[in-house]
C-alpha cells in the first residue's frame, strides 16, 4: 500500500472523513508548533472545535480513558518533547463512525519508533468528534530476538 501525505489526500475527501484528516493535520501543526516558549494547553484550542468537550472520551493504545480536559493535559506534556508526523493509508466511514488507518512516524529524544495505528472516531448528530478509540501496531521483531 503507497503512503501518501494528509495534505495530498485531503482534496478527496469530504464530510466527517476529511474533518477526521484535519483532526490530524491540526495534531501535526500544533505539535510542530510546541517547540516555543509560553506553550500551554490553550494552544490546543483549535483540535477543540473537532470534539463535543463535555462529551468526548478517548481510549488509547493501552485502554487509557481520557476525557477532554485530560487528554488536553496529555498532549500538553507530550507536544513539546515529540515529533509526529502521520502518513496516509485509508478512511472509510460507516453509521456514525470514522475508520482512519495511518502509519504514525514519533521521535521523542534518542527513540524513535513507525507503528501502525487505526483510529475510530465516533460522530454525534452535529458531526463533533465524542469518542476515540487508538489501536497501534508495533514492530518488536528486533526486541524480541527474531520472533
Amino acid at each position: 500500500m503507497e503512503l501518501r501525505e494528509i495534505t495530498d489526500v485531503l482534496d478527496e475527501y469530504t464530510g466527517r472523513r476529511r474533518a477526521v484528516l484535519e483532526y490530524g493535520l491540526t495534531v501535526q501543526r500544533i505539535v510542530e508548533g510546541s517547540k516555543g516558549p509560553g506553550f500551554t494547553s490553550a494552544d490546543w484550542e483549535p483540535l477543540a472545535g473537532f470534539v463535543d468537550p463535555v462529551a468526548f472520551e478517548r481510549v488509547g493504545p493501552f485502554k487509557e480513558v481520557q476525557n477532554w480536559p485530560a487528554y488536553v493535559e496529555f498532549l500538553t506534556a507530550w507536544a513539546p518533547a515529540a515529533e509526529w508526523e502521520g502518513r496516509f493509508k485509508r478512511v472509510t466511514d460507516h453509521d456514525g463512525l470514522v475508520f482512519l488507518e495511518l502509519e504514525e512516524w514519533t521521535r521523542m529524544g534518542e527513540l524513535e519508533n513507525v507503528v501502525n495505528s487505526l483510529s475510530v472516531y465516533e460522530f454525534d448528530d452535529t458531526d463533533r468528534i465524542v469518542h476515540l478509540d487508538v489501536y497501534l501496531q508495533l514492530d518488536l521483531t528486533g526486541m524480541l530476538g527474531g520472533a
